[in-house]
């Protein structure tokens, strides 16, 4: 049992047997009245995200989650298959279950599994990924004094706003979970 007073974020909790996370949270303490925690939580099965607010010094149940590595090896037709870089065993992960993190996934690119109980949670992608440019449109000559933007496609199929300096065969580094371009490579 963990008490709300200790919430940080990320912390994986278990509400009326379903798993929740911490995505943010806030001590109130009102000038009248006993002091509450508001909180913002996501549902690990679903994805949706609900607010919640508990009252001060309330315990709620802990889970316990582990993060593993692993290395995707190859998708076959819905499925993908990752590998554990300890144990060397593989497991198959549904599309679903991976969600947007399928756009910025390569081969052998290294992410981290989320389990609890044996049961896999999520797919962590790793925050920063290296993207080759497979097509973009050229940037027009003299286009640049507004510090303009194109589209463009990069090797995993996903499609990212850059400069108008950004050319095909461009390595980008690319932030996963907001899906903006970072810097040429």
């Amino acid at each position: 049992m963990i008490s709300v007073n200790d919430f940080k974020t990320g912390i994986t909790i278990e509400l009326e047997g379903v798993l929740w996370q911490v995505v943010d949270f806030q001590h109130v303490k009102p000038g009248k009245g006993a002091a509450f925690v508001r909180s913002k939580l996501k549902n690990l099965a679903k994805g949706t995200s609900v607010e919640k607010t508990f009252r001060g010094g309330e315990k709620v149940k802990r889970a316990i989650v582990e993060r593993k590595p692993y290395q995707f090896l190859y998708a076959s037709d819905d499925e993908y298959v990752f590998m554990n870089n300890e144990s060397y065993d593989q497991v198959q992960i549904s599309s679903e279950l991976i969600g947007d993190g399928l756009k910025w996934l390569k081969d052998s690119m290294d992410v981290q599994i989320v389990f609890h109980e044996e049961k896999i949670l999520e797919v962590e992608m790793p925050n920063f990924v290296e993207l080759k440019v497979t097509q973009t449109d050229p940037g027009l000559k003299g286009d640049t004094a507004q510090g303009g933007s194109k589209p463009a496609t990069v090797e995993t199929g996903a499609i990212v706003t850059v400069p108008l300096f950004v050319e095909e065969g461009d390595i980008l580094q690319i932030d996963t979970r907001s899906g903006e371009y970072l810097k040429r490579v």
